[in-house]
């Protein structure tokens, strides 16, 4: 079956309003990935997700070692312009990044300012794993006593993300997919605590 992009789209969209304005709530979009037959070197959730948030208005950014394959399919898919880290709307770090490039890819995305800061970046980070597992706590909106997390990932994205989003309301959102379709998101006004065990 291929993948409705009006009904099947919509539905993952919900979900990841869902997972937005509840921070660490894990949503599953196996239904709507699984749809998907296009030959390309990302993760299925990602694919859905830039059927979400790419068009012709925005602009986008692979952080991958297959950077100008993956780019040139997801133009012709979407309309969405490529551009540079500090320039682009939306960031996708792919699985096959190194670790320096997670960094920059966080160091480097633009935050926005106090007068505009809606004109920030939205950075989508693919991972092996995401559960509900206790070793990191948020809080914020959307969060009404302590929810957690863990991904899968190299720690270093907290210390970045810390960095990025000092001065709310400016800042970077978050937005975690793993390689069995679920995703978190972490917007910017999201504290996030590493649980010391």
């Amino acid at each position: 079956m291929k993948i409705d992009m009006v009904h099947d789209v919509q539905a993952a969209y919900r979900k990841l309003l869902n997972c937005m304005s509840r921070p660490g709530v894990i949503e599953s979009i196996e239904e709507e990935s699984s749809k998907i037959h296009i030959d390309i070197k990302i993760l299925n959730s990602t694919l859905v997700l830039m059927f979400i948030l790419l068009d012709s208005e925005v602009s986008f950014k692979i952080v991958s070692k297959y950077e100008a394959e993956i780019a040139k399919l997801v133009q012709q898919l979407t309309y969405a312009k490529a551009e540079s880290v500090e320039k682009a709307d939306f960031i996708f770090v792919l699985k096959d990044s190194e670790k320096i490039m997670l960094e920059e890819a966080l160091t480097y995305a633009k935050e926005g300012d106090l007068i505009n800061p809606h004109k920030s970046a939205t950075v989508v980070i693919e991972t092996n794993k995401i559960n509900n597992e206790k070793k990191f706590s948020l809080k914020g909106p959307g969060v009404k006593n302590e929810n957690y997390i863990d991904v899968e990932l190299d720690n270093i994205w907290l210390e970045k993300l810390r960095k990025k989003n000092i001065e709310f309301p400016m800042g970077i959102d978050i937005v975690f997919t793993d390689v069995n379709s679920n995703l978190t998101c972490l917007p910017r006004a999201t504290k996030v605590l590493r649980k010391v065990n």
